[in-house]
């Protein structure tokens, strides 16, 4: 097998020529075998492998630095960089990760994960190599998808300018996660037609390069040459217009071609955009047929390709089918996606109803500015982004949303841990980020019940703008409570009675029984999208005899805090869950509201959040339990804290 032969880019450079589409064969095979199994992104990697075998054989990484834009379609390139023997580790904790890191390799330059970054991040590198006198080439692979992205045209206008060893390579496969759309994606498409240019330059190159004496009055008029055929045929090149050199379009899966173009455009003194096209999915007949399914995965058949499925309804298909059923009610609304209509659950929207559905492309920024215009003009927009995207949109929602109040509905999946993809999309900033922001409203939902109750508020008693968070994750048994009409500032006090009847039932008796009044009651407070494990540790302290209330904070802001307090000061131990970032979430506030009343002096709390520091691989319950926050350790901290049992062996101490 030759891909297990391969520890380094120099063992790729000595398998013969005939044999590198053996190769690219073998390592679909491997891609397709462990995201079958682990789950990941399929479609993008199957498609670059034959450009990855290109590029590590043109060019000398590390030395050569090679950049993924987003990085979820480097799997081919961790294959060719010595970690065959981990691969099948992808996207476990302590395993492989899906996405370049730092840590992993001296072939990966940067920690990646959100799109439109590359060019900007390979050009300060190609800077400072410059400063420090260093000649080596500089790789930034960027796909079409992610050119809808500001921030990538901010860098290729500064490349222009700077950049003589920067090249960027437009891997244009016609799909970002959603098919992409908008007037980059056509520009492309044209650029690619244009192949009769490229014909004719390799035919004159192949000439110049016979001609033993290449002097330099023939070199200046084959270049006037090449660059009057460009305006000829390539009229209004971006790329040639930024101050690149443009080369393409190639056939991104004809390795040959694409050695032979690299290792001129290696040569040249200026900075190259070389326009490749690829299919995403190449190879695997499901994948082809539809890549936007197979973007990013959970385990399924190799055999068929078909996809684990559940009987279960997540909170993405909650959304999906509430906002539909409203739409059809109100023609104001409207809805925005940054190419994610099936993830954010926006695609049945799109069918339902065209003409009110705007895909903006990875441009998450354009996306909430662009929903402040439709507010302006009278439309309530919803804008369906993952919390960890909706990172890059901040000032905008500052600027453009809240300063000027407009009405816009901001809906937030995958908030809270999200399991396999690693550090960069973690949803759990969202909270602090817009908790200080004036006029913003934050809900925390915990059921398909509450979501919809919530939704159709935001929608149409809400004022300003409204965001509303959930998890990547299952809704939960609904319980009659879940269902309570929405009081501003207020959330939801579940007795034990309600989620857990038989335990309680149980333990009432037993009380009753001993006739013990001393017993010190319990109150859980948490956010909405960790209900489920608060719950579990709830009834575990419960089956140790102690009484234990939950309240959901369903209004993150505004937050009543009076009414709060009024129910806190019913119980003896208050402990805060929340599913983000300690500093500057919802708990740690609330702990303080708690103790600047002078009656709970002698009240016990405790916070449990996401501690400060990234969070790595690992399924759902295992981001949990790094970070103190499952369900077994929580029970354990509080039963020690009141002297009931001790913690586990080597758990973290909060």
């Amino acid at each position: 097998m030759l891909l297990q032969t391969i520890h380094s880019p120099e063992d790729l450079k000595k398998i013969p020529e005939k044999k590198l589409k053996i190769l690219a064969q073998e390592m679909r095979n491997k891609i397709i075998e462990v995201v079958g199994h682990n789950g990941g992104h399929l479609a993008s990697n199957l498609g670059v492998i034959e450009l990855t075998i290109a590029l590590h054989r043109i060019f000398n990484s590390p030395q050569d630095a090679i950049i993924w834009d987003v990085s979820h379609q480097s799997y081919p390139h961790k294959l060719l960089t010595g970690r065959y023997d981990i691969f099948s580790t992808l996207r476990t904790k302590n395993g492989m990760s899906g996405f370049t890191r730092i840590s992993e390799s001296p072939h990966d330059y940067f920690d990646a994960g959100h799109a439109s970054s590359s060019i900007s991040s390979a050009l300060g590198l190609l800077a400072s190599w410059k400063l420090q006198g260093r000649n080596d080439k500089v790789v930034a692979v960027i796909g079409d998808g992610a050119l809808t992205g500001g921030m990538a045209y901010e860098g290729l206008n500064h490349a222009g300018q700077l950049a003589e060893n920067l090249i960027v390579i437009v891997n244009d496969n016609q799909m970002s996660i959603s098919p992409n759309t908008g007037s980059i994606s056509r520009y492309l498409s044209h650029l690619t037609m244009s192949v009769y240019y490229q014909t004719l330059r390799y035919k004159i190159d192949r000439f110049v390069d016979k001609i033993p004496y290449f002097n330099r009055f023939l070199g200046k008029l084959i270049f006037r040459l090449k660059r009057g055929l460009k305006g000829l045929l390539l009229t209004n090149n971006l790329f040639i217009d930024l101050g690149f050199e443009y080369v393409g379009p190639l056939n991104g899966h004809d390795i040959e071609q694409m050695e032979r173009t690299l290792q001129r455009v290696k040569k040249m003194r200026k900075p190259v955009v070389m326009h490749v096209v690829t299919k995403k999915g190449k190879g695997y007949s499901p994948a082809e047929n539809d890549p936007a399914s197979f973007h990013g995965v959970g385990a399924f058949n190799i055999m068929d390709g078909v996809m684990e499925k559940f009987d279960t309804l997540s909170f993405t298909e909650a959304f999906s089918r509430k906002i539909v059923a409203l739409a059809e009610k109100d023609d104001k609304i409207v809805s925005i996606t940054a190419a994610m209509s099936k993830g954010t659950g926006l695609d049945a929207f799109s069918r339902h109803f065209k003409d009110r559905f705007f895909d903006v492309g990875i441009a998450e920024e354009h996306a909430v500015t662009f929903a402040g215009g439709l507010a302006a003009g009278g439309l309530v927009p919803v804008v369906a982004i993952y919390s960890t995207f909706i990172q890059r949109s901040i000032d905008q929602i500052i600027e453009d949303i809240a300063l000027q109040n407009r009405h816009v509905v901001l809906v937030f999946d995958r908030c809270g841990a999200v399991p396999s993809d690693g550090e960069t999309h973690q949803g759990i900033f969202d909270i602090s980020l817009l908790r200080p922001i004036p006029n913003m409203t934050i809900l925390s939902i915990v059921s398909e019940a509450d979501l919809g109750i919530c939704l159709e508020w935001a929608l149409h008693e809400a004022k300003g703008p409204v965001a509303i968070r959930w998890p990547k994750l299952t809704c939960p048994s609904e319980l009659p409570v879940f269902a309570k009409d929405i009081l501003v500032g207020r959330g939801l006090l579940l007795h034990s009675d309600e989620f857990a009847p038989a335990v309680s039932a149980t333990l009432s008796s037993e009380l009753e029984r001993r006739k013990k009044k001393s017993v010190k009651k319990l109150l859980f407070v948490c956010t909405g999208s960790i209900y489920s494990e608060v719950r579990t540790a709830a009834r575990s302290i419960l089956l140790k005899g102690i009484p234990s209330d939950i309240f959901i904070v369903r209004f993150i802001k505004p937050f009543d805090e009076s009414y709060f307090v009024s129910i806190a000061r019913q119980y003896d131990y208050v402990v805060f869950v929340e599913d983000g970032v300690r500093i500057g979430g919802i708990s740690e506030y609330l702990d303080v509201v708690l103790h600047k009343n002078a009656y709970t002096s002698l009240l016990q709390t405790k916070v449990f959040a996401f501690p400060d520091h990234f969070t790595t691989n690992g399924s759902r319950a295992q981001i949990l339990e790094e970070a103190g926050l499952d369900p077994e350790y929580i029970a354990n901290a509080v039963l020690l804290d009141i002297g009931k049992t001790d913690v586990r062996k080597n758990a973290k101490a909060k």
